[in-house]
This record gives C-alpha cells, sequence and structure tokens, in this order.
C-alpha cells in the first residue's frame, strides 16, 4: 500500500465505504446515498487502492466484507458519527439523527414484547434515528459488544466484561403457551400432570435442555420435546392445531397470545426469576445518542 495523507483522500468515500458495509449491495449502497451505482463502484476501487485490500468481494449473495473491512468499520462509522454529533451541536433544531444508526442487541421475545414501544419511545427522543433491532442472547453479547457489531443489548444477563456497564431494567418470569381449541371449556390454568403429558416446544439458542427441564427434573420429572426452535416468533405457528405446549418469558407470552389467539396460562411449575438487563460499552457513555437512547429503553421497561 503507497503511503497515504488524509489530505489526498475524499473523505466521501467513507460513506461509501459505510454504506457498502451495512447494505452487501452496490445498488443499494447507490440507492441510499442518492448516487449512481457506477458512482459507487469507482469509489470503491479507490477504496481499495487507498487500503491495499479488497475490502469486499462479490459471492452469491451479494459484496462480502474481508476481514480488513470489518475491522475498519466501527472506525470508520465512529468518524462519520462524530462528524454528525459535530453538525447537531452548530445546530440543536436541525435533523441531528438523520443518517444516524443504533443497533440493539436482543432476542425476539424482547423484540416481540417491547419493540414497538422502543420504535415510538425513540421517534420521541430522537426523530429519524433509525433503530437496528439484531438477534442476540446472554452467551453472545459481551463478545457482540466489544466487537461493535450492537451498541447496546438488552438481555438476561451476559455482561461480565470489565469494559462493559449495565443497568438493571427489571424481573422477568415465565408463564405457557398452548392453542385454546386443546383446553377444555372454562380452562384458565393447566395443572402439572396434564403439563407433563403435553407434548413440548423447547425455543432455545442451540442447547438441548431448558429451563423447564431443569425444574421438572427436581421434582424427579421429565417432558417429551417434540420440537425445538430459536425463535419465540415461529410458537403461533408450531402450536396452532396441537396439544404441545411452550413455556417461554412471560412478556412474549402476553405479547404473542394478543395477537395470536394462543391461550396464555401460568406456568404450573415453580421456575426462577430473571434479571432484565440493559448493556453498553463504557466508552460509549461520551456519545450523547447513545445515552439518549439508553434513557428511553430504560423508560419503556418502567
Amino acid at each position: 500500500m503507497s503511503q497515504m495523507n488524509i489530505a489526498d483522500i475524499d473523505l466521501n468515500l467513507l460513506k461509501v465505504f459505510e454504506a457498502l458495509h451495512e447494505e452487501s449491495s452496490a445498488s443499494r449502497a447507490a440507492l441510499r446515498l442518492g448516487v449512481t451505482q457506477s458512482a459507487v463502484s469507482a469509489a470503491l476501487r479507490r477504496l481499495r487502492e487507498v487500503y491495499g485490500d479488497q475490502l469486499f468481494v462479490r459471492t452469491g449473495r451479494g459484496l462480502a466484507p474481508t476481514l480488513q473491512a470489518n475491522q475498519l468499520k466501527p472506525v470508520v462509522s465512529e468518524a462519520l458519527n462524530k462528524c454528525r454529533q459535530s453538525l447537531a451541536m452548530v445546530d440543536p433544531a436541525a435533523q441531528a439523527y438523520d443518517g444516524r444508526s443504533i443497533t440493539i442487541g436482543l432476542s425476539d421475545d424482547f423484540e416481540i414484547a417491547y419493540g414497538r414501544r422502543l420504535i415510538e419511545a425513540i421517534a420521541r427522543q430522537a426523530p429519524k434515528l433509525r433503530l437496528i433491532f439484531r438477534q442476540t442472547h446472554s452467551q453472545i453479547v459481551a463478545r457482540a459488544l466489544m466487537e461493535r457489531s450492537i451498541d447496546l443489548a438488552i438481555t438476561a444477563g451476559g455482561f461480565a466484561e470489565r469494559l462493559l456497564s449495565r443497568q438493571v431494567l427489571g424481573e422477568g418470569g415465565y408463564a405457557c403457551l398452548v392453542d385454546a381449541d386443546s383446553l377444555e371449556s372454562g380452562q384458565e390454568d393447566i395443572g402439572l400432570q396434564e403439563f407433563v403429558a403435553r407434548e413440548h416446544i423447547l425455543v432455545s439458542s442451540g442447547g438441548f435442555i431448558g429451563i423447564t427441564d431443569e425444574g421438572l427434573a427436581a421434582l424427579g420429572l421429565s417432558r417429551q420435546v417434540c420440537a425445538s426452535t430459536t425463535h419465540f416468533a415461529a410458537l403461533p405457528y408450531l402450536l396452532k392445531g396441537s396439544r404441545a405446549v411452550a413455556t417461554i418469558p412471560a412478556h412474549a407470552a402476553a405479547s404473542i397470545a394478543a395477537l395470536s389467539g394462543l391461550a396464555l396460562l401460568p406456568c404450573p411449575l415453580k421456575l426462577p426469576r430473571y434479571p432484565i438487563e440493559l448493556g453498553w460499552r463504557t466508552s460509549t457513555r461520551v456519545d450523547p445518542l447513545v445515552v439518549k437512547v439508553r434513557e428511553a429503553i430504560a423508560a419503556t421497561f418502567v
């Protein structure tokens, strides 16, 4: 790579780099930036010269970033965000958040239960800011934050890394979902015997054993899991027309039941409650936008 000086570089190239990385497509990047696709292709050629790397390689699913592109992305986006912040400082009344995005890592139970409220709350606090919801869970959340693939995260723990900060948003419990047609007329709960007798659908990020299995084992009982899935959103389709039961976080169970017509029942098994936490990189406390979004999230959970 030849010696480069910032005075020799068109800084608009950084906007093209960010758009290519986030859109994985030259045509979508062009649409996002309001330029022609040939202009994006020309900018990519120049970026490759500047960084001495392919940066993006064509695959069957679009443009995939190279290792160096992934290393550059958080640095480039942070620099662009600093520029966007500087414009907000000189004109606070302007659309200061236009072009900015905040990525929130969360599992889809939180997205189902709180996503719409988060969108509305943050729209009031930071108009034109784009929210990006990205699937995560407590086992991988610390790494995702440290690698800067997400800005904030809502999980049931996982923030032990010393460079991360956290705030407890509340406490969660569990409830059951079943097809209402599988219940007796007027039935509003499910006994432990019937609970064990029914087939179960497990929602798990990858394991075969869930909190329900641990609770049953303590009583010398076990259950038959007929299927498992990684997404809570699939449950209405998997439960409807069956006698299966799913035991999931109560916040998601209530939201799914309200929209799907599934029956929401108390869990007959005593399961431990868990903390709901918001986590972030401690270094982002100086970014007023991240602070504003954190405050909006905390208010949503009150």
